[in-house]
């Protein structure tokens, strides 16, 4: 090695001394390198694992035919533009339409799990095997809430199947694929990526995971299949402009439907668990309004004549934890009510006025009360006067409102007669026509009892004062500031 000059060797002392005081130290050790993260080599195998269990469906139903000679198209579900109909207008009288979709074979015995929306009004139903063997199927359940149904068919051999796996698992950036018969065109695979959870779109029981994994029109029933070739969730519809796939496709959770499939399996119906009671989401601001440190569990707005009612929950309990599980939010407490088992007692925890209790109701069935009416509440002294305050323009409730309204006679707060639009209630939705029921948690029946609750709002350091709004007799809570 030849000899360096003291100049050079004075530099290279220099950039060596430098180097270490700027933490890039002259390590002999080699540089680690974050490994990216690649997709799958292939899913071929995956593929060819589970295509035996997938399968497309044929359905056909007779419809009257239009009488201005142009195509009718049938009624259905929110989900009807998911799957394609077929056939056209004769010359009057009734004629056959078909649809198409996708299902998937869940026991050997021959169980069928697809949308209800792909079978609703058929009256023959045609199951075609990934083999090519065609077999009529028999309509076991629907449950409409979830859009799920269950088939059957006789095929007199075990059936390849399929079995569910935990939805919950899923995380945001797993693999997924999805098969189905996609645009009439027969069996296909698509794969992509779960790109949301917990979307909700119009159903109290919704659980869907979004993903990317092209979905078109015939995909609906049809499974998403993890990695380990489980069934995640059921394709069920596509956010679309033009009714082709853009990369924004939602799949019932599997932990949802794999709940509705037994018991549709062992009942033909669901069987749902109820508690009675009417429910919101807290927000920051309702939770301030309460004392509450965060924003979390589900608000009761309302409680009608049942089991909650029975067990001492009140309007305006935050239900914390049902079952010895913590509650998110209103939707986690409908899917947890819903799957717990009816006629039992379940240990509930609400916080109510800074103190936490716990109480046991004993769960009745969903489908046997959705038809209960919710009774009104008691009678308010007649108080002609009105109030301006939040926004809001308020007068106490008398016979004269009630008649023009259509009220019950017993129906008692104080009505919204105009609402400033540059207030902060219009921006939370308040209008004019709106009943203010409670304030803080209590009653107001006069003008004065809504100005005592303002007060002693402000007196305790509060910044904002919750109110129970009804609608249309639905309730809900707004939490308005009183700074």
């Amino acid at each position: 090695m030849p000899d360096l000059t003291p100049s050079i060797r004075a530099a290279l002392r220099s950039s060596t001394l430098l180097a270490l005081v700027l933490g890039l130290g002259l390590s002999l050790t080699p540089v680690q390198r974050a490994e990216a993260f690649g997709a799958p080599e292939s899913f071929a195998e995956l593929a060819e694992q589970i295509s035996p269990s997938v399968v497309n469906i044929t359905t056909s139903a007779m419809i009257s035919a239009p009488t201005d000679g142009m195509p009718m198209v049938p009624e259905g579900s929110p989900f009807q533009d998911f799957f394609d109909d077929f056939g056209g207008p004769g010359h009057g009288g009734p004629q056959r339409s078909e649809a198409l979709g996708s299902g998937f074979v869940v026991s050997e015995d021959g169980f069928i799990v697809t949308n209800n929306h792909v079978i609703e009004g058929a009256d023959e139903i045609l199951i075609e095997f990934y083999s090519g063997e065609k077999l009529p199927a028999k309509l076991i359940g629907t449950d409409p809430k979830t859009d799920i149904a269950v088939l059957k068919v006789e095929a007199g051999k075990p059936l390849p199947f399929v079995s569910f796996g935990d939805s919950d698992l899923m995380r945001v950036g797993d693999w997924v694929m999805a098969m189905g018969n996609p645009l009439g065109q027969g069996f296909s695979v698509s794969a992509g990526i779960v790109s949301a959870r917990g979307r909700q779109l119009s159903g109290s029981y919704d659980d869907f995971i979004q993903t990317d994994a092209a979905i078109n029109r015939g995909n609906s029933g049809g499974p998403l299949f993890n990695m380990d070739g489980q069934v995640v969730g059921v394709n069920t519809s596509i956010l679309s402009p033009n009714g082709g796939s853009i990369g924004i496709g939602f799949s019932m959770s599997s932990n949802v439907v794999s709940k509705v499939v037994d018991q549709l399996k062992q009942y033909g119906e669901t069987r749902r668990g109820w508690l009675g009671v009417r429910i919101q989401d807290m927000t920051p601001e309702i939770a301030e309004s309460m004392g509450l440190a965060e924003a979390s569990g589900a608000l009761v707005t309302d409680v009608p004549e049942g089991p909650a009612k029975e067990a001492g929950i009140a309007s305006g309990d935050v239900i914390t934890s049902f079952g010895g599980q913590p509650v998110r939010d209103a939707g986690d407490l409908t899917r947890r009510v819903a799957d717990a088992p009816i006629g039992e007692a379940v240990p509930v925890i609400v916080q109510r006025e800074g103190r936490t209790e716990t109480l046991a109701v004993t769960l009745g069935r969903r489908e046997e009360a959705e038809a209960a009416t919710m009774p009104a509440s008691s009678a308010a002294p007649d108080e002609p006067r009105q109030l301006e305050s939040l926004g809001l323009t308020l007068a106490p409730l008398d016979d004269d409102m009630r008649s023009r309204l259509g009220m019950d006679a017993s129906t008692e707060g104080l009505m919204i007669m105009a609402v400033d639009p540059a207030s902060e209630a219009y921006t939370k939705g308040l209008r004019e026509g709106d009943l203010i029921t409670e304030a803080g948690q209590s009653r107001v029946l006069r003008l004065q009892d809504l100005q005592d609750r303002i007060k002693e709002a402000k007196d305790g350091g509060r910044k904002s004062l919750l109110l129970l709004v009804r609608r249309g007799g639905d309730p809900r809570f707004v939490a308005l500031s009183i700074e």
